[in-house]
């Protein structure tokens, strides 16, 4: 199978299953991606996803070179959300991506398009797209920009060298780093740490933060007025201050 998806809990965890074509991406796997991502974002019991890649070498190398040749570049592009189903989603739920290994060109596509990332030791990540006559047209060089300063931005877009795992610390790339093979591991800890707090509020406070580093302060602030009143209106909130006067684990209904 190209895709893999697990349930421990509220947590979700899918693998590109796909080792022997160093988890790259073909037309299947992209289009059960996207089917995956459309029914994690539905499913009340979800709230945080772990994104993965199988074996301990890569996370995923980025687009299938046979489906390349096939011709399949733009169907896998097209699937809804975006390369890997992810890329162009406006995903709710906290993703992290578990960075087993090398995630260059689209594999780092996937990487920036998630909310938070812990990386193995032997993690490497690059856009190298310009020496193959192309460029990172599936987010990287859109996120990249918005992450890094832009000198570092442009280096790495038009120079394509990669990054290792404790650069992409420094740079803030990353939230930590494990040792190699323990990246899932790593990344279904810190999900759980996640999916112990209210998801209402959760998703709240991430869509705010994501409004506020794409399309400005002004945009976030007007964002924030309207979710703060439904979320303090919330049966969760209710809850969330009952378990507190009570010295109890809260409950959280999702409403």
């Amino acid at each position: 199978m190209g895709v893999q998806c697990e349930q421990d809990e509220h947590v979700s965890i899918v693998t590109i299953d796909r080792a022997h074509r160093a988890n790259s991406i073909d037309l299947e796997t992209a289009q059960q991606l996207s089917l995956i991502f459309d029914e994690l974002e539905h499913d009340e019991r979800v709230r945080a996803v772990v994104l993965t890649g199988a074996g301990d070498r890569i996370f995923c190398a980025g687009m299938d070179l046979g489906a390349v040749e096939a011709g399949q570049a733009a169907a896998i592009n097209g699937v809804a959300g975006g390369f890997a189903g992810i890329v162009r989603r406006d995903f709710p739920k906290p993703l992290i991506a578990a960075v087993n290994g090398a995630a260059l060109g689209g594999g780092f596509e996937i990487v920036l398009a998630c909310d938070l990332a812990v990386a193995a030791a032997n993690a490497r990540f690059g856009l190298p797209e310009v020496g193959l006559g192309l460029f990172a047209a599936s987010g990287g060089a859109v996120r990249i920009a918005l992450r890094l300063p832009s000198a570092l931005a442009l280096e790495y877009l038009l120079v394509g060298d990669a990054i290792d795992a404790q650069r992409a610390l420094e740079l803030g790339l990353v939230n930590r780093i494990v040792a190699e093979g323990a990246a899932r591991d790593g990344a279904v800890e810190l999900a759980h740490r996640i999916s112990r707090n209210a998801p209402l509020a959760v998703q709240a406070a991430k869509q705010i933060a994501r409004t506020a580093m794409t399309a400005g302060e002004g945009q976030a602030w007007a964002l924030n007025a309207q979710l703060a009143n439904r979320v303090t209106a919330s049966e969760d909130a209710r809850e969330g201050g009952a378990a507190a006067r009570a010295r109890r684990v809260p409950v959280w209904s999702g409403r």
